[in-house]
């Protein structure tokens, strides 16, 4: 008897340990006919701002706004022009579907080189917007004063490329360069100034940038197989305007004045097609050849006396010390001056065949160099025609920027 009151004893205490242990058992709730407490509701997830995006969503230029997927032409001109006398700069702007930085393409900042014109007019009307990541903004003839004239100047006999930023007051080249470079230029991400080589020269197709400049340097390596000239810029340059506020600006040159060339041409629309591929604003698909050596010093070889300038190389040339490039000929005393190389390098200009004046610049040779890319030197043998720093003067030529 007493052994079965110790079982009943047991069995009273255990019992409601196991119906606490059924209780707490997956399921059991339901079973007991409770309904589980909720979860607490997980936060709404935070909207991410991208500034990109927030950006280009109210974008305009000069004043107007552009939706995704907008091709717009306007023709800006310097509001204190006289009334009915007025060029206008024609502005095309391209804005893609998707976000992205802006490009700018200026050409014919001097006025009789055209090649800029056609890169600018092909790269603007191939471009697919529905696929375009970022904005791109071509003004195709900046100089339109010149272009029309067939002149490298403004009207006033001003070089345009030597008075940016500008001032809002003084000359009309600097007033023209501060309004351009205030209403459009500011706004871009990355800036390309295409030129031509000037007064019957030629350049091969090349992109001068100052290499002193991290951003500058990694812009200049986007271009594809394009040869790479260091060069700080003139003072006054729209190159150098632009790098001075953050924004990084190359010089390409390509071909010569006062023609359009198709295999100049041909280089400066595959050299900004590489660069649109490489910013992600294009993605289309490329074979890149290996990169074309970077020249950090060069120099012009001159004609000591006067005549007929005949060239023996041809652009793009590998010449070595002491290599005979072309004569000078004097046409009344038959006096013949040969010209020769006066080091290891590359034709990166050269002058057409003309006649010629003592201490005329005849060819512009890139120095070989094997060095390991250090700090550039400053740059050297920019000036063909030898003019004084700050010299505005029509005979101002740094062979073509």
């Amino acid at each position: 008897m007493k052994t079965l009151t110790t079982i009943l004893l047991l069995m009273a205490c255990l019992w409601p340990a196991q119906s606490r242990a059924q209780h707490t058992a997956p399921g059991s709730l339901e079973h007991f006919g409770q309904q589980p407490e909720p979860e607490a509701p997980a936060p709404e997830p935070v909207e991410q701002v991208d500034d990109t995006v927030t950006q280009e969503a109210t974008y305009s230029i000069l004043g107007k706004p552009m939706e995704p997927g907008e091709f717009r032409q306007f023709n800006w001109q310097l509001e204190t022009a006289m009334a009915g006398l007025s060029v206008p700069t024609p502005v095309l702007v391209a804005r893609g579907r998707f976000p992205g930085p802006t490009l700018c393409l200026v050409a014919a900042v001097h006025g009789d080189e055209l090649n800029g014109v056609e890169i600018v007019r092909r790269i603007m009307f191939d471009l697919d917007r529905e696929n375009l990541h970022g904005i791109v903004v071509g003004i195709p003839i900046a100089n339109a004063f010149g272009f029309l004239r067939g002149s490298r100047y403004l009207p006033d006999r001003r070089d345009l490329n030597r008075f940016f930023p500008g001032q809002p007051s003084g000359s009309m080249a600097s007033r023209f360069a501060h309004a351009l470079f205030g209403e459009v230029i500011r706004d871009c991400h990355v800036l390309v100034d295409i030129h031509t080589g000037s007064f019957n020269r030629t350049n091969l197709p090349q992109l001068r940038a100052d290499l002193g400049q991290p951003d500058v340097v990694d812009l200049s390596r986007q271009f594809g197989d394009i040869v790479v000239l260091h060069s700080e810029g003139p003072k006054g340059s729209l190159r150098g305007a632009a790098t001075a506020i953050g924004i990084p600006a190359v010089t390409m040159e390509a071909g010569g004045p006062s023609q359009f060339q198709a295999t100049a041409v041909d280089a400066g629309v595959d050299a900004i097609g590489a660069l649109l591929d490489r910013l992600d604003m294009v993605k289309q698909f490329r074979l890149f050849r290996d990169p074309q050596p970077v020249f950090y010093e060069s120099d012009w070889v001159r004609a000591e006396s006067g005549g007929i300038l005949l060239g023996e190389v041809e652009l793009g040339d590998e010449v070595l010390k002491g290599q005979r490039l072309g004569t000078v000929t004097d046409p009344i005393e038959n006096r013949r001056e040969t010209l020769y190389a006066p080091y290891t390098g590359r034709i990166l200009g050269m002058a057409l065949n003309q006649v010629v004046m003592p201490g005329f610049a005849a060819f512009h040779i890139g120095r070989a160099t094997t060095g390991t890319g250090g700090p550039p030197s400053p740059s050297a043998g920019e000036d063909p025609d030898g003019v004084a720093p700050g010299d505005t003067s029509p005979g101002d030529d740094r062979g073509g920027e």
